[in-house]
């Protein structure tokens, strides 16, 4: 009796407990007696036996689970945004925070006189969901504020700035660091500057490599005088970033704006100006290398520098993307008096309305951007193309996966938040359609314009699209959700696969001993890839016409074996889009080649077993 239990229990020997009832599921539903993949089954339900009593009966209840949510997200290894309530802390003089993370000031720095400084330091390192607000940050005062190395790896940072440096005379604000490598961040400045007097904002190594998410600055630099503002490398190699400028440097007096290296080698980096320095007296606005070398990118101009008096706007080796993106410019200029704008080495544009024509200068405007570059690209040939999310190795021929090839990886490290499945009889009691959000929202404490809110309804809607041609998908909000759809279509002789580690991630890799799954054939496969939500999700779908390998991976100097690969071919590629980065990485286009990729960290395939 005790092997049994221990057999089909924790690591604790109870039966009881989620993790001891998947087992049980999978003993039952997978018919072969292959060893267990345990990479899958320690994603189970960490509660144990008397709190999955507990939150069970909670669940039934949807108001008395939102009231324990703290203590069931931290249970159950959930990822939930903290509750912070305003804080009335006061700061006087210098403040330094060297290790800082999830507050909520309502009044910092406000009418502090005189010279000073305040620095934040490893603010939100790293942490799984940090939310912080700064309400009337800085109001009246003229002293400096810095932010260094600001919520670098975090997973949806949530930050806001309502009312920052407004009627500042003097005083700058620098922002080095903020938020790289983070994964959907949610970036939001309101009022910003707003009727300030000199000084100078700077943003540099701003959101840099972040994956997903927003910011928005609302009336930034609004009725400023003379105050001047830097980004430098804003946004750069971001995948589907988006920055919303909204009343930026409205009816300003003589202010400089800066954008150099602004979303610089994204992938679609989206940006919309809207009333940007509308009325104002002698703006300076500058994009160099703007969206350069980037994957599509969409941008808005809207009434930009409508009414201005005099100014001038320099669009320097802007918008060079390997795909033509949008760009819009609606009411450009207009009503100015006598405004300078230069395009110098522009991209590609598609639209120009209500335009003063006879105040711009275009020189070397390029109507074809993405067939300039696209000759980079040609036969493989496009070493000097390096945009980040067509990196080596990140997609790569079938004939690759050979003994002996020598190959560059990519990162394949899981860049989501640790979460865990919940258990199927929670999970199956909670809401999950769109036409249920709202329940979703208020269960997880999720405001309407919240990051929180955006996540889910990203997730439901990907989860609800209608599947694509030849494809078969499903949502796995539990793991026995997971067996069950990949049984469904493969059978229950299966086996579920994923890369063992993600050594050789970022450098050269030589492939080793090299198995094809079903030998080799083109063969049916799941594969299920996490979706960003509050506990573990996959989206798992099944696509025709795919062979799947093993590989072990060594290390080229040594020839050590360091890792063991799977890797999935697809065949049939004439479905996908011209642009997909595929195609930017290795020439041709879609159906004339087949794509292999590895299997990333957390990430699984299924297949029958051999």
């Amino acid at each position: 009796m005790q092997v049994v239990v221990a057999k089909d229990g924790d690591k604790s020997g109870n039966p009881f407990t989620p993790k001891g009832y998947l087992i049980r599921y999978w003993n039952k539903h997978v018919s072969n007696d292959l060893p267990k993949p345990w990479f899958l089954l320690n994603k189970a339900s960490p509660l144990n036996a008397a709190q999955y009593a507990t939150y069970t009966k909670l669940v039934a209840d949807q108001n008395a689970l939102t009231t324990h949510l703290q203590s069931f997200c931290s249970s159950a290894n959930l990822m939930c945004a903290p509750d912070l309530s305003p804080s009335l802390e006061k700061h006087k003089g210098d403040v330094h925070f060297v290790s800082y993370g999830d507050k909520n000031f309502t009044n910092y720095g406000t009418k502090e006189f005189g010279l000073g400084f305040n620095s934040f330091k490893n603010y939100t390192e790293e942490e799984n969901f940090p939310v912080n607000s700064f309400r009337r940050y800085g109001r009246d005062s003229p002293h400096d504020n810095q932010f260094d190395n600001y919520g670098p790896g975090g997973n949806t940072p949530v930050q806001s700035f309502n009312s920052y440096s407004t009627n500042t005379p003097g005083g700058s604000g620098q922002f080095t660091n903020y938020a790289p490598g983070a994964n959907v961040p949610d970036l939001h400045f309101t009022s910003y500057s707003d009727h300030g007097t000199g000084g100078e904002q700077q943003f540099k190594s701003y959101g840099n490599d972040g994956n997903a998410g927003q910011q928005s600055f609302k009336s930034y630099g609004k009725d400023g005088n003379g105050a001047d503002s830097q980004f430098t490398t804003y946004g750069n190699n971001t995948n589907v970033d988006g920055s919303a400028f909204t009343n930026y440097g409205q009816t300003a007096n003589g202010e400089n704006q800066n954008f150099t290296s602004y979303g610089f080698n994204g992938n679609n980096p989206a940006s919309n100006f809207n009333n940007y320095g509308v009325g104002g007296n002698g703006p300076s606005e500058t994009f160099t290398s703007y969206r350069d070398q980037s994957n599509v990118g969409d941008d808005t101009f809207t009434t930009y520098v409508k009414d201005a008096n005099g100014g001038e706007a320099n669009f320097t080796n802007y918008g060079q993307s390997f795909n033509e993106g949008t760009d819009v410019f609606t009411t450009y200029g207009k009503g100015g008096n006598d405004p300078h704008i230069n395009f110098k080495t522009y991209g590609v544009n598609n639209t120009f309305k209500d335009y003063v024509k006879d105040t711009a200068t275009f020189s070397n405007y390029q109507n074809k951007t993405s067939q300039v570059l696209a000759s980079l690209t040609e036969a493989n040939g496009g070493k000097k193309v390096n945009n980040r999310w067509v990196e080596p190795g990140k997609f790569f021929r079938e004939k690759m996966l050979k003994s002996g090839t020598i190959m560059p990886m990519p990162d394949i490290k899981d860049k989501m938040p640790k979460r865990s499945f919940l258990p199927r009889v929670i999970a199956s009691k909670l809401p999950f359609s769109t036409s249920k959000i709202d329940e979703l929202k208020k269960i997880f404490h999720a405001g309407d314009d919240s990051q929180v809110a955006k996540m889910i309804g990203d997730a439901l809607s990907e989860c609800e699209r209608a599947p694509s041609a030849g494809e078969t998908k499903r949502c796995a909000n539990s793991a026995e959700d997971m067996i069950d759809f990949a049984t469904s279509v493969l059978g229950r002789n299966v086996v579920v696969r994923t890369t063992e580690n993600t050594k050789g991630s970022k450098g050269n890799i030589m492939i080793g001993a090299v198995k094809g799954i079903n030998g080799g054939k083109v063969t049916k496969s799941v594969s299920c890839h996490q979706t960003l939500f509050p506990y573990l999700l996959y989206y798992c779908h099944s696509v025709p016409k795919v062979r799947v390998y093993e590989a072990d991976i060594l290390d080229p100097k040594s020839k050590a074996k360091i890792n063991h690969g799977v890797a999935i071919c697809h065949v049939d590629t004439s479905l996908w889009g011209p642009k997909h980065g595929a195609f930017i990485a290795l020439g041709s286009g879609p159906g004339k080649i087949e794509v292999c990729h590895w299997i990333f960290e957390n990430d699984m395939t299924w297949a029958t077993a051999d």
